[in-house]
């Protein structure tokens, strides 16, 4: 081989295969071409962007307790109301520091995940929700013709009962056993056509631990006092007359019924304090249920249907309704 072969060899240029690394290049280049890879690249950019506005943000709101003046005016008031006197200002930032306390441990259960799944946090906040949805109702002061309206059809929960007034004579299990109403019937015979004040019916009777005489009691006072078949009892006497016996829970009774007012509905101006009191409690219900219900619209519950058999069973729990 000649010198000048060898020249003409050196000179040319080498051809290189296509490699690995070329052919990655290639599909690089071709990708980013593509319009729907631009978008995705935006679409990352953007969303990283606002995870780390919306970061720095909360972090500066998580830790940054601000007291307003109002918030001090509530210790001020709350220390008041218990105490009866101004803190003195140790006592008043005991007081703030407490309130800070409070909120930094909230806020760090928060960042913990404390309130997730516990019972008591939901039924408190439960609890809240419902308090925001009634003060709606207490917003409105009603006027008389509005309570007056209500009132015409919710009188007879303001029905007032009967009402006796009645003296007696008491035969005791515990002195007469078995013999107490054969004691009061005896008893009965001996003082019939006498007066109320009858000495003769102090001796036949046994000492009351409690009164010998009441006044102005309706049917459920004398149920608690004495039973309820006593109560149902003294209401079927005639007034003016010994009568009975009647059984209590402590023995047998000979009663003497000075009086007997019937039931009645009271006018509206006997109980407008009470009728608007109620309203309120009534416009808070409404209130709540219809705030509920527009809340209870947005969800969806799913549940699982227990099998046939297991609804059949003793112990089985109940079907949900779809």
């Amino acid at each position: 081989m000649s010198l000048t072969t060898l020249e003409m060899q050196e000179t040319q240029p080498t051809v290189e295969r296509p490699g690995l690394r070329s052919y990655f290049m290639g599909i690089l280049r071709k990708a980013f071409r593509e319009p729907l890879v631009h978008f995705l690249i935006i679409g990352l950019a953007l969303f990283g962007l606002y995870a780390w506005i919306e970061r720095g943000r909360a972090s500066n709101r998580n830790y940054q307790i601000v007291l307003t003046l109002d918030d001090l005016r509530q210790l001020d008031m709350s220390f008041v109301s218990q105490w009866h006197r101004q803190p003195t200002p140790v006592e008043f930032r005991a007081l703030v520091e407490s309130f800070i306390r409070q909120e930094v441990l909230y806020r760090e259960g928060l960042a913990m995940g404390l309130d997730k799944d516990d019972t008591i946090v939901k039924r408190r906040m439960a609890q809240k929700m419902e308090f925001l949805s009634e003060d709606m109702a207490s917003a409105h002061e009603p006027s008389t013709d509005e309570l007056k309206a209500w009132y015409a059809n919710n009188s007879q929960k303001f029905a007032l009962a009967d009402r006796a007034a009645f003296r007696h004579l008491f035969f005791g299990f515990d002195r007469r056993g078995q013999n107490a109403r054969t004691d009061a019937l005896a008893a009965l015979n001996k003082i019939a056509g006498k007066s109320e004040d009858s000495p003769l019916g102090r001796e036949l009777a046994d000492p009351f631990m409690f009164q010998d005489y009441y006044g102005d009691r309706a049917p459920d006072q004398l149920a608690k006092e004495f039973g309820p078949a006593f109560a149902i009892g003294l209401y079927k006497l005639k007034p003016k007359t010994w009568q009975g016996p009647i059984e209590s829970g402590y023995g047998w009774h000979l009663v003497w019924i000075e009086s007997i007012m019937p039931g009645r509905i009271p006018a509206f101006e006997e109980v407008e304090p009470a009728v608007k009191t109620a309203w309120l409690a009534d416009q808070k219900a409404m209130e709540w249920q219809k705030a509920y219900s527009k809340m209870r619209e947005k969800y969806e519950v799913l549940a699982p249907q227990p099998p046939p058999e297991a609804t059949e069973s003793k112990g089985g729990p109940p079907a949900l309704a779809p």
